[in-house]
């Protein structure tokens, strides 16, 4: 809109647009008079509108400028071309030399030749693209930001009208429907344990507009008002609900959603979408569809984690200003949610309804994998294009303990569904028998088995579980899942809430384990090449001591006079955990000069997740008061293999002989030195790993709670001597990896080594 700022000349677009779309005419018509028009209003010599034919293709539907045989003739594909290009990244380009501008590709059926600036936006509604809107020039142009949105403002309402089907003449634009009938197999990541099976129901929560454009700005604008009022009302009422426990972690998840109903920026960005002359509902995914295009290039999962619950609010305010509920929308009892992502508001409201969860997004510390977990729901993560491969009502069922999915299943795969079914229900009994028992091995090695948590909704496992105590409570938790830096009071009151939920077992807090892949809102980002390999953990504690002392003191106030273990995470050398003992020493001193209540005995150890540590001195294990393997960590440095990149996590294995033999030498070191040694990570939870671990060494390993069951029952099974003799022979043959033979050990004695195999 040349000489003109986007509010006023959107709106003067827009209403001659809305002019246009009310006369009479079919799809097509209404294509080449949105055409002309735009290009009229934006003084361009071209304006052609690209729409998706099929996932890979764009097909020129309507132009004005390019030569009009090229209609319905000319097809690009995804990432081809400067049009395709805009699709791929959901970006808008412009030029002013287009031939000279990267991706440029001539297409001679169009003539287009002549035109040298080119400016483009992608036609999306919600994050998916539906076409690309171009105008062109034959002049050297540059396209200022008002024109760039006001191409974006008409390129929402044409997303809206080919989604309603204003634009469709017959089958003529349609795709061509793609209804799968095949059983697929999918594997994602196991985010809440547990086995499912029910009909699938897509979480589509796309409204249909068929108002895009405001006749009214000041009508829109209390539509809106009165639509979040609502709007918050829902989310108050749903923090105050008495759906799942009071406190905890998940409570805070709750309260940090509604800080999101109740921001203010959001509510100006729907305003300013309003002013250029949208509907409030067109406002409202305008807003959402350009915060998912930025948050989907950013790499952070935390802020990631932010985009679904502004997603889970959009929704429900769409909801409200079309007159529905606020509410989820109607799905069957017992079925299986199949959806990208989901906020905590969205799957509460599911609460009691759906038997599993299904996210092709999402990730084991999301908010809704937190609530899942709270809610006992089965959840897997990370399962890639279950949307696109899912009918509605499709037979799915769902492993949450090793994060399966099959969709349409055949006879056999849903009878061994079922199978497992049984046989878990068989096990659980078994385990339940087991509760009391030790795990003590055939030969009379004593281990002991202690759960991870996190948070508080994790501790009713303790009891059931049959666990020792809490062999990892991660602290960091608690911080990730707030909008502001929880306080030392607050801080000590989860403490001693944990403390008082183990009843008398022990539990070895880890201090906070922030950087890498979690990080904190509220805590400026620091730009890394790695950051696993970077500013985290004991590293930041160090460099920001007040944060770390003033957690030292929320655990000391937390316990009063109650034991207090405690360790310190990723140590790398000695120094490190002596200044972080200080530091805690420090804050027990200041503590007992105030008079106050101080622990009846603190005990202080290192987690060895760095191969580095493994060579420390003597002295420094013996300072400490315990030594506990961080076995993912240490895996992931010591192969030098990424632990959340799918390509090389999986080519290395616990199992290694090489790995073995470095866990063997830090048991027989800790041994020699009576330094008590613990080991915990995924591996510790599988029962063939956690027979190795015992065999080279370790009596003491931590786990997820529904784990101490299978590994308790293998271990009751096994003689470790005859472990040993395998790990042995393998290494005289020099193998690679103990699992072959584990493996063949294992089958031959019928022993019940199969579940978490790896």
């Amino acid at each position: 809109m040349p000489g003109t700022k986007t509010g006023g000349g959107s709106r003067t677009l827009l209403k001659a647009l809305r002019r246009v779309l009310a006369e009479p005419g079919d799809g097509q018509a209404r294509l080449d008079k949105v055409v002309r028009l735009v290009a009229g209003q934006l003084v361009a010599e071209v304006c052609s509108i690209y729409l998706k034919r099929d996932r890979s293709r764009l097909e020129l539907c309507a132009t004005e400028g390019l030569h009009p045989d090229a209609v319905h003739r000319v097809s690009l594909k995804i990432g081809h071309g400067l049009v395709g290009r805009i699709a791929q990244r959901a970006e808008p380009i412009a030029t002013s030399n287009a031939q000279e501008a990267p991706g440029f590709q001539y297409i001679p059926e169009t003539r287009e030749e002549a035109y040298r600036s080119f400016a483009g936006v992608p036609i999306q509604r919600l994050g998916e693209v539906l076409g690309v809107l171009v105008i062109q020039n034959r002049v050297a142009r540059e396209y200022t930001e008002d024109e760039i949105d006001g191409l974006e403002i008409v390129a929402m309402v044409i997303a809206e009208m080919t989604e309603a089907g204003m634009f469709t003449n017959g089958e003529e634009f349609q795709p061509i429907p793609q209804v799968r009938t095949q059983p697929v197999e999918m594997v994602g990541i196991a985010a809440s344990e547990g086995l499912a099976e029910g009909p699938a129901h897509l979480h589509e929560p796309r409204v249909m507009v068929f108002n895009p454009i405001a006749e009214n700005v000041e009508s829109e604008r209390a539509r809106l008002h009165e639509a979040m009022t609502a709007l918050r009302g829902d989310i108050d009422d749903l923090v105050r609900s008495d759906e799942i426990a009071a406190t905890g972690e998940h409570r805070d998840v709750l309260e940090a959603y509604r800080m999101f109903a109740y921001d203010k920026g959001w509510l100006r960005r729907l305003e300013e979408a309003i002013e250029s002359g949208l509907s409030a509902e067109v406002a409202v995914e305008k807003v959402q569809s350009a915060a998912r295009s930025r948050m989907e290039r950013i790499a952070d999962p935390y802020l990631r984690e932010r985009l679904h619950d502004l997603d889970d609010l959009a929704n429900r305010l769409l909801r409200h200003l079309l007159g529905a509920a606020g509410g989820a929308p109607e799905i069957q009892a017992g079925a299986i949610l199949i959806a990208r992502n989901i906020g905590p508001g969205e799957l509460m409201d599911h609460a009691g309804q759906i038997a599993g969860i299904v996210l092709e997004e999402g990730s084991l510390s999301s908010h809704a994998a937190i609530v899942a977990r709270a809610l006992s729901i089965p959840m897997v993560v990370q399962c890639q294009r279950v949307t696109r491969e899912t009918n509605p009502g499709d037979k799915v069922v769902v492993d949450g303990a090793i994060g399966a999915v099959s969709l349409r299943p055949g006879g056999d795969v849903l009878d061994a569904f079922h199978q497992k079914v049984v046989v878990a229900r068989q096990a659980a009994e078994i385990y339940k028998g087991l509760r009391d028992k030790p795990a003590l091995t055939l030969d009379g090695t004593m281990i002991a088995l202690h759960m991870n948590a996190g948070i508080l909704s994790d501790l009713p496992s303790l009891e059931g579980s049959g666990a020792g105590g809490v062999g990892l409570y991660r602290t960091e938790l608690q911080f990730m899942l707030r909008a502001s830096l929880p306080g030392r009071t607050e801080q000590a009151r989860t403490y001693a809430r944990v403390l008082d939920a183990a009843n008398g077992r022990p539990v070895i807090f880890r201090t906070l384990d922030i950087g890498s892949d979690k990080l904190l809102s509220y805590m400026k980002r620091v730009e890394e090449p790695n950051p696993a390999l970077g500013w985290r953990a004991i590293r930041l504690g160090l460099d920001r001591p007040l944060l770390f002392k003033m957690q030292l003191q929320a655990l000391i106030r937390g316990a009063g006079t109650r034991p207090l273990s405690l360790m310190f995470p990723m140590v790398t050398e000695a120094d490190e955990f002596r200044r972080a003992r200080a530091l805690l020493d420090e804050a027990l001193e200041g503590m007992k000069a105030r008079g106050r209540e101080v622990p009846s005995t603190v005990r202080v150890g290192a987690m060895l997740e760095t191969p580095a540590l493994a060579y420390a001195s003597d002295a420094f294990f013996a300072q400490t008061d315990f030594i506990s393997v961080g076995g993912n960590d240490l895996m992931q440095f010591f192969f030098a293999a990424d632990r959340e990149n799918e390509r090389v996590r999986q080519r290395y294995d616990v199992l290694n002989l090489s790995f073995l033999r470095l866990l063997r030498d830090i048991a027989i070191r800790c041994d020699r030195l009576d330094v008590p040694l613990s080991f915990c990570g995924e591996a510790a939870g599988r029962p063939l790993e956690a027979v190795a671990l015992a065999a080279v060494g370790y009596r003491s390993l931590s786990m997820r709670a529904a784990s101490i069951g299978p590994v308790k029952r293998l271990l009751r099974e096994v003689d470790l001597n005859e472990v040993r003799d395998l790990l042995a022979g393998a290494e005289a043959d020099d193998q690679t990896s103990l699992r072959p033979r584990l493996l063949d050990w294992s089958r031959e004695r019928g022993l019940h080594s199969d579940r978490y195999t790896r």
